[in-house]
């Protein structure tokens, strides 16, 4: 497990006037260039309820939007130089309660929008949508292999490349509500993995929140309870082997602080957000920053090199599993020991 250092520890301000008399003196107030609101916005459609942002184009969901029927939902593309709107997204078969826009991302000319309530797999087992940014028009529509009822897949999404990561926390793979995500490829909008964590269990919301970068991406489980009840946990995952990296957890972790309700990733740093913890005040909330250089001789994830890793080596060599192939040649012999001895010596970072 992956603990942030003090330092390291990000408090969130209040918003509003209090956070502004509470800046130091001489510190600089920056407002907006331009509000971002839709042509045919209307009471209740909750627009901005998700965002994203890739270049000059952002794309903003309105999951009570009521276009295809009672809170269908509906995305925006916008244009951030000059605050116009592009386009207006909706599914082909969007329908009533879909709540499409509920999680948007965006790359490149690809945007990923998630409907967490739509019914294809069952009534509110959810899917998610990609459309070219370019034409408004939707490509395709994403649905996990065994989607079930009240999966809640796509209430988080997020792209990186040709990868798409999309959270379903109310899947019930490792228990009621335990929570997965799903590995789809843009290219063919096919599935390519399902991610599980190594100690996933009922009600922790697994995929509640989730985030890419390159080939590591971040899933928070906001009601996992492993420092307290409901504190909060998130993972990391290799997306090229779907393997789970390590446990961020947080060093001061505390009742109900709901850490993993947010996650985003940059390079071997990743950030995860903490809404109800004890920040400044109570319930003001928090974000803490780790360092996600990976250690891979930690083959039981639990931050610590120990004779359960080599255990766990020693039993992946013996059945040729490929998590002994630390070589990744595809063949089982003394370079992969090799390799596994000096990983374990050179220790976590």
């Amino acid at each position: 497990m992956i603990h942030p250092t003090p330092r390291r520890r990000l408090a969130l301000a209040a918003i509003g006037l209090a956070a502004v008399c509470a800046l130091p003196a001489g510190a600089q107030v920056v407002n907006e260039d331009f509000i971002i609101l839709p042509k045919d916005g209307e009471a209740g459609d909750w627009f901005g309820n998700s965002i994203a942002l890739s270049g000059e184009t952002a794309i903003v969901g309105a999951r009570r939007d009521d276009d295809n029927g009672e809170r269908s939902g509906s995305a925006y593309l916008f244009d951030i130089t000059t605050g116009q709107q592009i386009a207006k997204l909706l599914p082909e078969d969007g329908a009533a309660w879909d709540r499409f826009g509920s999680g948007v991302a965006i790359s490149g000319t690809t945007a990923v929008i998630g409907a967490y309530r739509n019914n294809d797999n069952g009534f509110q087992s959810g899917s998610a949508y990609l459309f070219d940014i370019t034409t408004g028009q939707q490509i395709a529509k994403l649905l996990p292999n065994d989607g079930a009822e009240g999966d809640s897949f796509g209430l988080s999404v997020a792209i990186y490349g040709s990868t798409i990561v999309v959270g379903a926390y109310g899947d019930d793979d490792n228990g009621a509500d335990s929570g997965s995500a799903y590995l789809f490829d843009l290219s063919t909008g096919q599935q390519i993995a399902k991610l599980l964590p190594t100690d996933g269990a009922s009600d922790d919301n697994f995929g509640w929140s989730v985030a890419i970068n390159g080939t590591t991406a971040v899933v928070g489980a906001f009601l996992d309870d492993d420092n307290a009840f409901n504190s909060g946990s998130a993972y990391l995952f290799d997306t090229t082997t779907s393997k789970q990296l390590a446990k961020l957890l947080p060093s001061d972790g505390m009742k109900s602080s709901f850490f993993g309700a947010a996650v985003a990733i940059d390079g071997t740093t990743a950030i995860v957000g903490a809404v109800v913890d004890y920040g400044i005040d109570e319930n003001s909330g928090s974000v803490y920053v780790f360092t996600t250089e990976p250690c891979p001789a930690d083959l039981t994830n639990d931050g610590t090199l120990d004779s359960f890793d080599v255990s766990t080596f020693l039993t992946a060599y013996a059945d040729n599993d490929p998590t002994a192939d630390f070589n990744a040649d595809g063949s089982f012999n003394f370079f992969d020991v090799s390799a596994f001895v000096e990983a374990f010596l050179n220790g976590c970072p």
